[in-house]
């Protein structure tokens, strides 16, 4: 049995629509001229981590894989955060943690946390 036209021989123009110095069409006359803006990033959680940066957090995560390290508390500094990924430190030991977000459950903190709807990045 021969497959070979499965799919069907896909084909494609073999000009561009627009070439040379052909520019699309656009829609002069018309009033559709507004301008889009981006909104304020919101407020995804490493964006609050890193509103909090520098306090003291307990980060609880789970790991269903594990039987060993099933449920787990990780308390330390917050160094860094970023959308994957939380970096600890512990100052009392020196070691510093990579925690991935994947499996953080809560996080919580002995101080109020600093929260903004919007995130505006502290310089």
């Amino acid at each position: 049995m021969n497959n070979n036209n499965y799919y069907g021989n896909p084909s494609f123009p073999s000009t561009p629509i627009y070439t040379g110095n052909t520019t699309p069409p656009t829609n002069q006359g018309t009033e559709y001229t507004q301008v889009m803006q981006l909104p304020m990033e919101q407020s995804y959680i490493e964006n609050i981590l890193r509103l909090n940066k520098g306090k003291k957090v307990r980060v609880h995560m789970t790991f269903p894989d594990s039987n060993e390290f099933r449920d787990r508390e990780f308390v330390g500094i917050i160094e860094q955060s970023g959308r994957d990924h939380i970096i600890l430190s512990e100052p009392s030991t020196g070691r510093w943690q990579l925690l991935l977000m994947i499996y953080v459950d809560f996080i919580s903190f002995d101080e109020k946390i600093n929260y903004s709807p919007e995130f505006v990045p502290n310089s």
